[in-house]
Formats: structure tokens, C-alpha cells, sequence
């Protein structure tokens, strides 16, 4: 099992924040995510830490939701009408 550490100075964590959010690409940010579920999971986490990693897990989470709306607003569909294909922009189903 992969296991994180956090170190918190001034509110986020080390060598991340808004700039390194950006650096992080969406398979990067879920694996921290997953590492941090399993921590959680765990129940061997301080309290404290425990609140650390939930915020920072919340963060990671935001960080891959507006990644997958951006994704969605690139993502055309191809759809087959009478007049041959066409080009829709893509609308997930909710």
C-alpha cells in the first residue's frame, strides 16, 4: 500500500498549493487522492492529520472535477444524421 506524508507549513502542504495543482496532471492528482482515501481508511491517522489530509483529499478532488469539465468542453461528438456527420459539442447525460 503506497502511503503519503503530508508536512503542513502555513496551511498547505510542502512544494504544492495553487502552483503545484497546476503541475499535476489528472492521473497524478487521483493517485494522491487514492493514497489519501487509504490513509483515511485506515483509522491510524491522528486527528489532526486526519483533517490535513480530508482538506488536502478535498482539494485533489476539486482539482480533478474542473479537469474532467475541461475535458468535456473540448470532447465533440461525431454523430450520423441524413446529411452525413456532424459535429455536436459534447453534453454528458445527467
Amino acid at each position: 500500500m503506497a502511503e503519503t506524508h503530508i508536512e503542513r507549513t502555513g496551511g498547505e502542504p510542502s512544494g504544492q498549493g495553487a502552483e503545484g495543482d497546476a503541475a499535476l496532471n489528472f492521473e497524478e492528482a487521483m493517485e494522491k487522492l487514492e493514497a489519501i482515501v487509504a490513509q483515511l481508511e485506515s483509522g491510524d491517522v491522528p486527528l489532526e492529520q486526519a483533517i490535513e489530509l480530508f482538506q488536502e483529499g478535498m482539494r485533489l478532488s476539486r482539482l480533478c472535477g474542473s479537469k474532467l469539465e475541461l475535458v468535456e468542453r473540448k470532447i465533440e461528438m461525431l454523430i450520423e444524421s441524413e446529411q452525413g456527420i456532424e459535429r455536436k459539442a459534447f453534453a454528458p447525460e445527467e
